[in-house]
């Protein structure tokens, strides 16, 4: 069998004897075949088109770039790798042998691996972002800043680019000689013993480390956010009231009720987060699961459709993130809906008009958006902040527009 993206036959095959001459050149089923390129080219279309929108929207939307967001940025461009690395060369990869080259084996297992840890590394960055915004609201006045989480960034990416450079020196092609022509695979120069260690710890370091703190700290959110209401009677509110000399009763009721919008949107932004982690430690389960099983099995276990499931669960979860954006967040849903017609009038005969927008500061604060992406102002002090900023080109006119 030729070797696919992500070589999980050839990490369990290594020694199985490839290099030895056979009668006729292994193929895949046909169904196999016809299965895998439907479900790739579906896939990393949706995928490689949501990144690039989320990627668009936080850059080019300045109320967009907040520190979550950036993290979600770095995980949109790793997760584009994964499609661009891993998927679509598997397009080929199923249909005949290897068909990129010594130079094409080495630098998408290395774009396959970089993209894969990056994206868990993001993943726990937010994670730690959030629990810092949310917990210790004081020290995130300082530390969660879009500056710092830029550092971040850079550090995660030139951090794991270094650590993956091993990938250079442990894969290789192997031709292998049949009656009706030669097959090349990509796969591991080094022999199935020597490459387990260095799974278990890429396993340990990106899989493991990074879903026992999601666990931990989104624990600790959880304790925070939704253990601990603010009040809402008039009783409870009379009783703050006399805590606070000094401050009348309509203006503790207005701070009242900015917490618990800012509270509500700090729910939003965690719930969502919360499910691009579960959906990250689902997906990547069965191929996980398999490698450590097969591991300690002898023959280990090589049902084609079961590698398939497990390969479309990889590169379901690179693509599926943007939809989530989309499903559980207005903010988001929003630029993405403004990005699309922004680009559907570049494409049209330019028409210059000036029509009037009103901002409306009443209507905000009373519905604030339930996914509002907090700044540092609104953890502090429970109000979000009231700054516009006019930058965009391309204006809906039909659009509300709430302040952020």
């Amino acid at each position: 069998m030729a070797n696919h993206t992500l070589s999980l036959e050839m990490l369990l095959l290594n020694e199985t004897g490839l290099n030895q001459t056979l009668d006729k050149m292994p193929q895949n089923a046909l169904e196999v075949q016809v299965v895998t390129i439907l479900l790739v080219l579906l896939i990393c279309g949706v995928g490689i088109a949501g990144n690039i929108m989320v990627v668009l929207v936080v850059l080019r939307t300045k109320h967009m770039m907040t520190p979550t967001n950036c993290y979600l940025v770095s995980l949109a461009i790793a997760d584009l790798i994964v499609l661009l690395a891993a998927g679509l060369p598997n397009i080929s990869d199923v249909v005949a042998s290897w068909v990129f080259g010594y130079a094409g084996c080495l630098c998408i297992t290395y774009l396959q691996y970089l993209g894969i840890n990056i994206s868990a590394c993001s993943i726990t960055a937010f994670t730690i972002e959030r629990y810092i915004a949310i917990c210790h609201s004081i020290k995130a006045q300082f530390i969660c800043t879009v500056s710092r989480a830029k550092k971040i960034i850079a550090f995660v990416w030139m951090f794991t680019s270094m650590y993956c450079v091993m990938w250079f020196f442990l894969v290789d092609t192997k031709e292998v000689k049949f009656a009706d022509g030669v097959q090349v695979n990509c796969g591991y120069k080094v022999s199935r013993n020597l490459y387990m260690p260095i799974y278990f710890l890429d396993f340990t370091i990106f899989y493991v480390i990074p879903l026992v703190l999601a666990t931990v700290l989104y624990g600790l959110i959880a304790r925070i956010l939704f253990m601990n209401p603010l009040p809402s009677n008039p009783q409870d509110l009379s009783r703050m009231s006399s805590k606070h000399h000094g401050k009348p009763y309509n203006s503790i009721k207005l701070s009242c009720k900015g917490n618990k919008n800012t509270v509500s949107s700090r729910k939003q932004v965690t719930k969502m987060l919360a499910v691009v982690v579960i959906l990250f430690a689902l997906l990547w389960m069965p191929y996980r699961t398999l490698v450590v099983v097969n591991s300690f099995m002898d023959p280990p276990y090589l049902n084609v459709w079961f590698l398939l499931f497990c390969r479309m669960c990889i590169y379901l979860n690179s693509a599926i993130n943007p939809i989530i954006y989309n499903l559980m967040s207005q903010k988001f849903r929003a630029a993405f809906k403004n990005l699309c017609k922004c680009e559907q009038k570049r494409t049209e005969k330019a028409v210059k008009y000036n029509v009037p927008v009103y901002y409306s500061v009443m209507k905000d604060s009373s519905h604030d958006s339930p996914d509002h992406d907090l700044t540092i102002q609104e953890d502090i002090n429970g109000f979000p902040s009231k700054k516009v900023n006019f930058t965009q080109k391309c204006i809906d006119t039909t659009t509300t527009y709430s302040v952020a």
